[in-house]
């Protein structure tokens, strides 16, 4: 007796694998004929309210404008239903998302100890710069270590000089704050033609060849 084979897996999946599919975080909006209820509570574009009217009936009100009844409180007894434009609702949140993933790609982050050694405290202020300078924000971090926490004033010390060495090129959001066993400050960026380095060779900009430290460079035949 023949037996029937099993099914190929469908192209593009591998054996016991489902096949990977693009998820709409908008798909699970009802709106329009898709809202089943007998009666929602209907917002009309403008915000006002509308009162309580049958489905059919605020579907309908919606679509003779060229618009679209969606649901925005699907919980509520009845439901809430706003007449709006959905397309554009759609896009001006995934512009929100997309605005918000942008700016926090924007903020960099410089940590702290508070027994820094004074070339790695140089050196971490030159990297705060050079993030400021291309247009980030950057948040100034201090940990507390072991029995450091007894010494909060050290370590706030330690911030503190660290945005008046940075204030040629941004300015704090706020005071520095204690969080637990970390000390924040975030850091916003001076109007370009505002800044002035202090540490970081800005782009383009190069140290005259052959300068000693005091900036000056050694006489002919030295």
């Amino acid at each position: 007796m023949a037996t029937s084979s099993p099914s190929a897996p469908s192209s593009g999946s591998r054996p016991g694998q489902y096949p990977r599919r693009n998820v709409d975080p908008f798909a699970s909006i009802r709106r329009n004929h898709r809202i089943k209820v007998p009666q929602v509570r209907v917002i009309s574009p403008e915000g006002k309210q509308l009162g309580i009217l049958d489905t059919p009936k605020a579907v309908n009100l919606a679509l003779e404008v060229g618009l679209d009844l969606v649901e925005v409180a699907p919980t509520a007894q009845p439901p809430v239903c706003r007449i709006m434009d959905f397309g554009k609702y759609v896009y001006e949140e995934q512009k929100k998302h997309s605005h918000a993933k942008t700016t926090a790609s924007k903020i960099k982050e410089i940590e702290f100890s508070a027994r820094i050694e004074q070339n790695d405290f140089v050196t971490k202020l030159r990297h705060a710069e050079e993030f400021l300078s291309h247009g980030n924000k950057v948040k100034l971090r201090l940990k507390f270590r072991g029995r450091e926490m007894a010494h909060t004033e050290i370590g706030f010390g330690v911030i503190k000089r660290g945005v008046e060495d940075l204030a040629g090129m941004g300015h704090p959001d706020a005071e520095p704050k204690l969080i637990g066993r970390n000390i924040h400050v975030m850091l916003t960026p001076l109007p370009i033609n505002k800044r002035k380095p202090k540490f970081h060779v800005p782009d383009g900009v190069q140290e005259e060849a052959g300068a000693d430290d005091n900036g000056a460079a050694p006489a002919e035949g030295a």
